[in-house]
């Protein structure tokens, strides 16, 4: 995918959740992570601690990562919490990269859930 394309597609997610949250602002990549760290983990909204916020960002990146083989789930702990185990060292050098990567995999994360769906046109 080129990049203006990979962007023109990040823009949609991101215009999507803004829809479907009814916010006033775009998500930015880390609101993004942490929604799928929620979603993923399954116990719903509430207030979450901050290193519980940023432990729902690396459940987000393990995730969206695991498609490709970079991590294996082990399992969930008592509190229901996720875990993963690195299967592939991460080779993906510098932060552009990265952010490009984990763009292609938060697209892939909400495609289905996008089926159908027609930003408005707001006069």
């Amino acid at each position: 995918m080129e990049e203006w394309e990979l962007d023109f597609e990040f823009l949609r997610v991101r215009h999507y959740i803004k829809d479907t949250l009814i916010v006033k602002e775009l998500p930015d990549m880390r609101s993004i992570l942490f929604l799928v760290g929620v979603q993923e983990l399954g116990q719903g909204p509430r207030e979450f601690s901050k290193e519980e916020k940023q432990d729902l960002m690396h459940i987000a990146a393990c995730t969206l990562l695991e498609q490709d083989g970079y991590y294996n789930f082990k399992g969930r702990d008592e509190d229901g919490w996720p875990h993963w185990e690195v299967a592939v060292p991460f080779r993906t050098k510098g932060i552009k990269e990265q952010e490009q990567l984990l763009k292609e995999k938060i697209i892939q994360y909400f495609k289905p859930a996008m089926a159908g769906y027609k930003q408005e046109e707001k006069n």
